[in-house]
């Protein structure tokens, strides 16, 4: 029987899955259409990707619902499918690990937009976004959900108790920090610094802390990250950096860190105490294998 991911992170250090929507990007998805309308129109491309990560080695992969809530699916006109969008995300990881025992982590990124009194949508409307994608993905049974790429606080506090009012049993919160213009240090577009983050999300009940994406974040800056959550909470901390910064290529967005260079950052994650490492924007399964060997080759040593 699977033990809980929290229970499992305890054991060992799991591995996540890399970027998706480079991803479907390169599968096919025109730049600003609706990647997680693919979970229904075009699911065995989803599953490619994510099957690809899980012969890779990934412990743990999200679900493709990145841009899943209402506020989000509305843009593309797709807001009544949002249970729908959802449920087949979760299911399309679970047909990805096939007969392997893997965690599913249920996506919920930034509803993409200020509330007020900086912007249009009122906190209410954010609340209901999130808690409607939180339950349509613990309906469809995720073993967590993760909260990711977010820069404020009082979006990232909506997130975590739509989670955990929809009974999720692990919730992540996960912040994209940016490394200021002297490169001195990193906080998020809306100021707020590793430590702040951490501290405020054991405060409102998450389960485990992390980081995402970001400006600079290579893996030496998220093993940085690690190290300043360490210093604030006792918390599980996971740790997922982009593969470089992206550059436009013959009109092609290219992320120029290579697997062999960003897999020289895995054993110092897992030495400041990662318990989850994966990569987000421009990593691609060839990383995550590469994390996969180096990861194994340590442990096999070291626990």
């Amino acid at each position: 029987m699977k033990k809980p991911l929290l229970e499992a992170i305890q054991d060992r250090p799991l591995l996540g899955d890399g970027a998706m929507g480079t991803q479907l990007m390169l599968a096919g998805l025109e730049q600003g259409n609706c990647g997680e309308e693919w979970n229904l129109t075009h699911p065995e491309r989803v599953l490619a990707i994510q099957r690809r990560y899980a012969e890779a080695g990934s412990d743990c992969i999200l679900t493709n619902t990145f841009g899943g809530s209402r506020i989000m699916l509305n843009r593309h006109s797709k807001a009544d499918r949002v249970v729908e969008i959802n449920q087949a995300g979760v299911q399309i990881v679970r047909e990805a690990f096939g007969n392997r025992e893997g965690y599913i982590i249920g996506d919920i990124g930034p509803f993409g937009g200020l509330m007020e009194p900086f912007g249009d949508f009122t906190e209410a409307q954010v609340r209901s976004a999130f808690e409607e994608q939180a339950q349509a993905l613990v309906d469809a049974g995720v073993d967590a959900i993760i909260i990711e790429t977010q820069t404020s606080l009082e979006e990232l506090l909506l997130g975590i108790n739509a989670a955990k009012l929809a009974g999720a049993p692990c919730v992540i919160g996960s912040m994209a920090y940016d490394v200021t213009l002297d490169s001195s240090t990193f906080r998020t577009m809306m100021g707020i610094d590793p430590e702040r983050a951490a501290k405020f999300m054991q405060e409102h009940g998450a389960d485990i802390v992390a980081l995402n994406c970001g400006t600079g974040m290579d893996m030496n800056r998220a093993r940085q990250a690690v190290q300043r959550y360490q210093q604030v909470t006792e918390l599980p901390v996971m740790a997922q950096p982009n593969a470089g910064q992206p550059k436009l290529v013959e009109m092609k967005v290219i992320y120029d860190e290579l697997p062999e260079y960003m897999v020289q950052g895995v054993v110092p994650l897992v030495e400041a105490g990662a318990n989850i490492i994966g990569a987000c924007c421009g990593s691609t399964p060839e990383h995550i294998r590469a994390f996969r060997k180096a990861l194994d080759q340590y442990l096999s040593v070291n626990i």
